[in-house]
């Protein structure tokens, strides 16, 4: 066969060598030359922007921490300020309220006191009117009973002495 005997012969390999050193070193220029740092940029380019975005979102995520902080700070100052207003409201209120029971206490005072001396006039002028009732009527029984006249100020003598234990 004539395609063996040719294995034989060293230009046969050298051929083939050439052709493969050749391919190979275009396919090495192609690829490892041409493409190879264009995906390297876009690898770069990548990681590089995914570190960007990774320090933004750091960033961010700080700035929002801080204005948690603040805002939480401003609301425990805000809560505070609500606190001591209600307290002050508190005792504005309580003192306010002292004064008013204290004020009504005083107008109760007054009233029973008027009230007293209201009742006691009152029973001051019903011993009176008692005292004239008895008197007449002790007067009305005597003369019923005895048929003597006495006098209103001999009945009225002793309807008090009867009131006096006497």
């Amino acid at each position: 066969m004539p395609q063996i005997d040719q294995l034989g012969e060293s230009w046969y390999f050298a051929s083939q060598a050439f052709w493969l050193l050749l391919v190979f070193g275009a396919i090495f220029f192609v690829v490892g030359r041409g493409m190879l740092p264009k995906i390297e940029a876009v690898v770069d380019a990548r990681d590089a922007k995914i570190a960007g975005d990774l320090a933004a979102a750091r960033s961010a995520r700080d700035a929002a921490d801080a204005m948690e902080a603040e805002t939480l700070s401003r609301s425990n100052g805000a809560r505070a300020d609500a606190q001591a207003l209600i307290a002050g409201a508190k005792a504005k209120s309580g003192k306010d309220s002292e004064k008013l029971l204290a004020k009504a206490g005083r107008e109760i005072a007054d009233r029973l006191a008027a009230a007293e001396s209201d009742i006691a006039a009152a029973r001051r002028s019903a011993m009176a009117e008692i005292e004239s009732v008895a008197s007449d009527a002790a007067r009305a029984l005597v003369a019923r009973l005895t048929m003597a006249e006495i006098t209103a100020a001999a009945s009225t003598r002793a309807v008090k002495a009867q009131r006096n234990g006497g």
